[in-house]
């Protein structure tokens, strides 16, 4: 009787586990693992199209209709270049070179006139400063697709439709590149920099061309690959102001191509899916060239 009170009055001590916090290291893994998987998934979407279409450019007529989309039927693809190289008198290989000549020239011309006027924005003072920006802002906010047919019925005037002035000339303006030029060149260009190269007696034009382009070099880089992108992949533009197919570019050929079905007792879709893949190389070339100039860039920029 006596030890059941003594219990009661004094139980046993309960053993206390004490709270600690989740080991850092764990919690690292945790979300690596997340993003790891997140990273993979993102990039088996992005390049489930890419793998379908080098199956597809590698069949020929009977296996592109017959077999797996996803699995190779044979090895057709050298027939299939051959083919497309010869077409029609190797118009493909125009449309080619319209193309690179629209998108590589057209897109230079326009970063050049970004990287001025951005600049311009960015480290001049003069009055509606303000205004220009915000018409610029404003203009790029408009839908590219609405200024088609303005401009279609500007060149028909001038007599520019068909030509390859009509690619040209609006690839000199892009405001979203002079916005993107004049962020970075208020990042990029110091005042000082610039008091002290008019001291020493350069010119404007000296120091845009030897100090401020070098400087901006990154700034320039995205801008063009943004534009040539941009430019490459266009269609309603040149199924706008162009009529011949000499003058045409390469989407707007293999458009053609896709409409045709058979021809001459060539099968177009086989033409169509080669040229395609054939599309994609000028553009990672185009990526692969300016990587230097971001790494660069950065370099730069852990200098600083």
């Amino acid at each position: 009787m006596t030890l059941t009170a003594h219990r009661a009055k004094n139980p046993p001590a309960r053993t206390v586990r004490r709270l600690t916090h989740p080991d850092p290291a764990s919690q690292r893994r945790g979300g690596q693992f997340f993003i790891l998987v997140g990273l993979i998934l993102a990039s088996v979407y992005s390049l489930f199209p890419l793998w379908w279409l080098i199956v597809a450019a590698t069949k020929d007529r009977a296996g592109l209709y017959q077999t797996n989309g996803l699995w190779f039927s044979g090895w057709h693809l050298w027939g299939n270049l051959h083919q497309l190289f010869t077409y029609h008198d190797g118009i493909f290989l125009r449309w080619t070179a319209n193309s690179l000549l629209y998108a590589g020239v057209g897109s230079l011309a326009g970063t050049l006139v970004s990287l001025a006027t951005g600049y311009g924005l960015a480290r001049f003072d003069f009055p509606g400063r303000n205004v220009v920006f915000a018409c610029v802002v404003s203009s790029f906010l408009i839908p590219a697709a609405l200024l088609t047919l303005p401009l279609y019925l500007l060149f028909s005037k001038v007599g520019l439709v068909d030509t390859p002035w009509a690619m040209l000339i609006p690839c000199l303006i892009n405001p979203f590149s002079v916005y993107l030029t004049k962020v970075y060149a208020e990042s990029t260009i110091p005042f000082e920099l610039l008091e002290a190269a008019r001291i020493d007696g350069a010119g404007e034009l000296r120091i845009f061309f030897s100090i401020v382009l070098r400087m901006m070099t990154t700034g320039g880089a995205t801008v063009f690959v943004l534009a040539f992108v941009s430019t490459w992949n266009s269609f309603l533009l040149p199924l706008t102001v162009l009529r011949g197919e000499k003058n045409w570019t390469l989407n707007l050929g293999l458009y053609y191509w896709s409409g045709n079905g058979v021809d001459a007792g060539v099968d177009m879709t086989s033409l169509v899916m080669t040229g395609s893949l054939m599309s994609i190389f000028p553009m990672a070339i185009v990526m692969v060239a300016m990587r230097r100039y971001w790494r660069s860039g950065v370099t730069l920029g852990a200098l600083k």
